[in-house]
This record gives C-alpha cells, sequence and structure tokens, in this order.
C-alpha cells in the first residue's frame, strides 16, 4: 500500500486530486453550509418566451447534499437563493431556527459574497470592522458581518473547523473581477484571524466561469445539475487537501461537541 497517497505532497497545488468519494472529508459527519443560490441547488425557469423567470431552490440538487451523499455524512442547507451575510445575520437564521444548539455542526461551509458585493454593492469592508471581544460592536460591512456569523458559531462551537469559500472568476468586466479578488484576500485575512479556519480558494485554483465553462454548467444565470456535482467535486476534494496537508489540525474532529478532548494531542 502506498501511503503517499493519502499524505500532503509539497508540490501538489489544490484540486489536482479530485476525489468522487469526500477524501478525508469525510470525516466530518455533520456539515453546514451556509450560503446562496448556488449552495442551494437553485435553478432558474422561464416562461414559454423565454422572458419571465422563476427561481427554484432545490436542495436535494446542492453541491452539498452530492457531497453528503459521496462522503456519507448529514449536511445542513443553511442557506437560499439571494442569501448575503447580513440577512443571514439579521433575520435568516433566527427565523429558520439556525442558532438552535442542536443543530450544531462539526464543520462549516461558508459560500457567501456573490449578492453582497455584486448584487447589492455592500461595502466590503477590513478586519478592522471586526470586534473580537464582541461581534454586537462590528461593522455594518461585509467584513462585519460575515465575521459575526463566525464569531457567534464559534461562540457556541469552539472547536468546529470553517472553510470560506472564495468566488470563482468569470472573465467579466475588470470592476467585477477585482470585487473577487478582494472578497478572496479578506477570506484569507479571516482565516488567519481565527483559528481552524480555512479557505476555499476556488478564486486562484478553480476553473474561470467563463462563456465555454457556463454553455456546459449552466442554466441561464445558475447551475445545471452537473455544475452542481463539478462544486462538490471541488468543494470536497479542496477540503480532502486541506486536511492531508494539515493533519493534526482534524486529528480530534470526533470530539467536536462531545465535551471531550485528548490532551496529548493539539485540538
Amino acid at each position: 500500500m502506498n501511503l503517499n497517497k493519502y499524505l500532503s505532497d509539497p508540490a501538489e497545488l489544490p484540486l489536482e486530486r479530485i476525489v468522487d468519494d469526500g477524501g478525508f472529508t469525510s470525516i466530518f459527519r455533520t456539515i453546514g453550509c451556509i450560503g446562496d443560490s448556488l449552495s442551494s441547488g437553485e435553478f432558474q425557469s422561464t416562461d414559454e418566451e423565454g422572458v419571465k423567470q422563476g427561481y427554484h431552490d432545490y436542495y436535494e440538487y446542492s453541491w452539498g447534499q452530492y457531497i453528503a451523499r459521496a462522503a456519507g455524512c448529514t449536511v445542513y442547507n443553511f442557506s437560499r437563493g439571494g442569501m448575503t451575510a447580513q440577512w443571514y445575520w439579521d433575520t435568516f437564521a433566527d427565523e429558520r431556527d439556525l442558532w438552535n444548539p442542536d443543530k450544531l455542526c462539526q464543520c462549516y461551509i461558508i459560500a457567501l459574497g456573490v449578492n453582497d458585493l455584486m448584487g447589492k454593492n455592500q461595502e466590503l469592508g477590513t478586519i478592522e470592522d471586526i470586534d473580537l471581544a464582541d461581534w454586537n460592536n462590528n461593522k455594518a460591512t461585509f467584513t462585519g458581518y460575515y465575521a459575526r456569523i463566525i464569531q457567534r458559531y464559534k461562540s457556541m462551537q469552539p472547536h468546529a473547523k470553517f472553510f470560506l469559500v472564495t468566488m470563482p472568476h468569470g472573465g467579466g468586466a475588470p470592476e467585477r473581477e477585482a470585487k473577487i479578488d478582494a472578497h478572496a484576500a479578506l477570506l484569507h485575512q479571516l482565516a488567519e484571524m481565527f483559528d481552524y479556519t480555512y479557505v476555499i480558494d476556488l478564486a486562484k485554483y478553480g476553473p474561470v466561469y467563463d462563456g465555454a465553462f457556463r454553455k456546459n454548467f449552466y442554466l441561464g444565470g445558475h447551475m445545471n445539475p452537473q455544475g452542481y456535482i463539478l462544486t462538490a467535486k471541488m468543494v470536497m476534494s479542496y477540503i480532502d487537501y486541506i486536511i492531508r496537508h494539515n493533519m493534526e489540525d482534524f486529528a480530534q474532529v470526533p470530539f467536536i461537541g462531545k465535551g471531550v478532548h485528548n490532551y496529548t494531542a493539539k485540538w
């Protein structure tokens, strides 16, 4: 048996090795996906004239549920079409009882930013907008609301792992691509600020969502089923890569939320 297949290779880049069975993502038994339409398996319909549009969240087609079926874990869709960090914080999480301790997870994947920065043109902000002592003092920027979500879940599940997803490039207008880069830079800063927080950097290592990509993996302005499966493969392969390159960080995942700990090893 060649164990090197399951260990880190310093020369390996994320997404060079695609896993179909979840890989080491399978160590998580509960995963919460916090996101917008692309995290909700949203499909876009039209009327017979192709004009009037409908938007439908079919969670069973979301990349999170494809991960659940591939990796054999339970994945919760804490997501909805149009979601923003501010909406999640202000009303959505409370309305859906998502802060309920019974819904705490071992790991959270956060994929927010498109509606915030592109749709609503909300101010990105900086890490200076974050009060680590009291999230209520965070400024009303994307950074402030995004960090509040992390901070509150960390206060409830201190050893949960967080994976922050950057937005892929699309070969669009320079202003849009610049926002994608700024968003990615922010998420890397947040990963440095919070412990056991990692970046799934699709902006850097993922495919460009250009015309050719959209022809194969999109239906209108949202993904088709193949696109959601491809996203699932990218996300679980990236998490597998992160785990293989940080094995000690994940050795005690079974103890998350259990109130016990192996004090001879790293959390």
